[in-house]
C-alpha cells in the first residue's frame, strides 16, 4: 500500500498519541495527560485530513468517554446548550432561501444595477455576500450559491478562463473577512468562538466590538484583490441575458414573500436579543421550525432535513470539548505554561500583535482554524485569566488572526470548499494569502484601537 498524506498522517497522530500517553509529564494529571495524548491525535489527523472531519470528530469524542477522560455528560455538554440548535436552525433557513429563489433573485437585481465591468463585478460579488450574509447564516451554501450566479455572468461577458478562475477566487475569498462581520455570518465558527471565551455576547455586541475591523479588513482585501488580479481579457457583459435570468423566476413568488418576512423576524429577534433575552440558538431554530407550519409557514419539508450536517454538529462538539475538557483535566494550564508566555503585556496593541504571531504560527503548522483555536484559545484564557482583561479580548484577538489567515487553500475551508466550484488553483491561493498575512497583523491593531472605543480593553 503506497503511503500518501492520510496514511501518514494517520499513522503520526497514533504515534504522537502514544508517545505522549506514556511520557513522564510533571504537572499534569492523568486526565489531563490523556486528554492531551488524544486532542494532540484529533488535531493531527484534522491537520492531514486523514479522513472526513465528522468521522474524526466522532473518535475523539468516543475515546473521551472510553478513557474516562470526564463525564459524557461533560464532553456532551454543548448538546444541552443553544448554540448546537442555532446552526441546525441556520442551515434550515439558508436552505430555504436558496430553494425558495430569493438569494438568487436578489443577486440577480444587484448585478443587473451595479456591474458593468471589472472593478464594479468584484465590488457587487463583496456587497452581494455581505448582504447574503444577513440571510444565508453559512458561508459555504452562500459562497456556492454565489457561484452559480457568477457563472452565468462568466457566460456572458464571456471571460477568459484565466479571469474566470480569478472571479471565482474572489467569491470564496470575499467570504473570509465578510463572515465575521456580523456574529450569524459563520453561525458555526463565530458562535464557537463565543462559547470559548464563556462570555455571552449578543448579536449586537457581536456586531459593536468585531464589525468595524471585520469591515475594514473586507475593504482591504478588496482592494488587495483589485491590485493582484487585474483582467487579462474582455469583459462585455450582455445584461439583457442577467434580465432573462432574472425574468425565468417569474414574478415574487409567496414561498418567497414568506421567506422575506421570516427572515427579518428572524432579524429584528437576532438585533434585540439583550432586550427579549431569548438566546440567539433558539430564536433561531424557533424560526426554521414556524417555515414548516402550515398557514403561515408551509416552506419548510421533511426532506430539508437532508440540509442539515450531522458531521458539522460532531465537528462543533469536538472543537469545543479539546477546550472544555481541556480546562477540567488541566490541560490547558499545562499547555500555558510549556508552549506560551509565562505573561502578556498590558498594552493593547502589543497583545494584540503577539497573540496574532502565536495564532499565524500555529495555523501554518496545524493548518486549521478549529485545531488552533482549540489549542490556543483555551491557553491564551489560561494565561490572562488572573488579569483583568475580558476573556473575550484574547478569544477575539486570537480568533480573527486565525480566521482571516491562509497562505494554501488546506488553511481556510472556505477557501479550500472552493478549489472545484471556484475553478481557481493553489497559485491564486498563494498570491493572495501571502500578502494577507500582513493584513491580519493589520487588523490586530485596529482591534486594539476600537475595542479602547467600544468599552471592551
Amino acid at each position: 500500500m503506497e503511503f500518501g498524506k492520510r496514511e501518514i498522517g494517520f499513522v503520526a497522530g497514533i504515534l504522537s498519541a502514544i508517545i505522549i500517553w506514556n511520557l513522564n509529564l510533571e504537572g499534569i494529571s492523568v486526565e489531563g495527560q490523556k486528554c492531551l495524548a488524544l486532542s494532540l491525535m484529533t488535531v493531527v489527523f484534522w491537520a492531514t485530513q486523514i479522513a472526513h472531519p465528522g468521522f474524526v470528530s466522532g473518535i475523539y469524542l468516543i475515546s473521551l468517554v472510553l478513557f474516562d477522560v470526564a463525564p459524557a455528560t461533560s464532553i456532551f455538554a454543548l448538546w444541552t446548550q443553544d448554540t448546537i440548535y442555532l446552526i441546525i436552525g441556520a442551515y434550515l433557513i439558508a436552505g430555504a432561501v436558496q430553494s425558495s429563489g430569493l438569494g438568487e433573485r436578489i443577486a440577480y437585481k444587484l448585478i443587473l444595477r451595479n456591474v458593468r465591468d471589472w472593478q464594479s463585478f468584484i465590488l457587487t460579488i463583496f456587497v452581494l455576500t455581505f448582504i447574503l450574509s444577513v440571510f444565508i447564516p453559512h458561508p459555504w451554501p452562500r459562497s456556492l450559491m454565489i457561484m452559480s450566479v457568477v457563472a452565468v455572468v462568466f457566460k456572458s461577458a464571456k471571460l477568459i478562463k484565466e479571469d474566470a478562475a480569478k472571479i471565482g477566487f474572489v467569491v470564496f475569498a470575499c467570504s473570509v473577512p465578510i463572515s465575521l462581520i456580523l456574529l450569524t455570518g459563520d453561525s458555526v465558527i463565530n458562535i464557537m468562538v463565543v462559547e470559548f471565551s464563556g462570555v455571552e455576547l449578543s448579536w449586537l455586541g457581536w456586531f459593536m466590538h468585531m464589525g468595524v475591523p471585520s469591515i475594514i479588513a473586507s475593504i482591504i482585501t478588496y482592494f488587495l484583490i483589485l491590485i493582484l488580479f487585474k483582467q487579462e481579457g474582455e469583459f462585455n457583459i450582455d445584461l439583457e441575458e442577467i434580465k432573462n435570468k432574472l425574468a425565468e423566476l417569474g414574478p415574487m413568488s409567496r414561498t418567497e414573500k414568506k421567506v422575506f418576512v421570516w427572515i427579518i423576524l428572524a432579524i429584528i429577534l437576532w438585533m434585540t436579543d439583550s432586550i427579549h433575552g431569548i438566546a440567539l440558538g433558539w430564536v433561531t431554530l424557533l424560526i426554521a421550525m414556524a417555515m414548516a407550519l402550515p398557514v403561515i409557514g408551509d416552506i419548510l419539508t421533511p426532506k430539508d432535513w437532508e440540509e442539515v450536517p450531522v458531521h458539522v454538529l460532531l465537528f462543533l462538539t469536538a472543537s469545543i470539548s479539546i477546550g472544555r475538557i481541556g480546562g477540567l483535566t488541566g490541560m490547558n494550564g499545562w499547555i500555558a505554561t510549556f508552549l506560551l508566555p509565562s505573561s502578556m503585556p498590558a498594552n493593547p496593541v502589543l497583545l494584540g500583535l503577539i497573540i496574532a504571531v502565536i495564532g499565524v504560527s500555529l495555523h501554518m503548522i496545524l493548518g486549521s482554524v478549529i485545531a488552533v483555536m482549540g489549542v490556543a484559545i483555551p491557553a491564551l484564557l489560561t494565561i490572562t485569566a488572573n488579569t483583568d482583561i475580558n476573556p473575550l479580548v484574547p478569544t477575539l484577538f486570537g480568533y480573527a488572526a486565525i480566521a482571516m489567515h491562509y497562505i494554501f487553500p488546506f488553511h481556510h475551508l472556505n477557501i479550500l470548499i472552493g478549489l472545484d466550484e471556484g475553478g481557481y488553483t493553489q497559485r491564486h491561493v498563494m498570491k493572495m494569502g501571502i500578502p494577507l498575512t500582513a493584513v491580519v497583523f493589520v487588523i490586530s491593531i485596529v482591534q486594539a484601537i476600537w475595542w479602547q472605543i467600544t468599552g471592551l480593553l
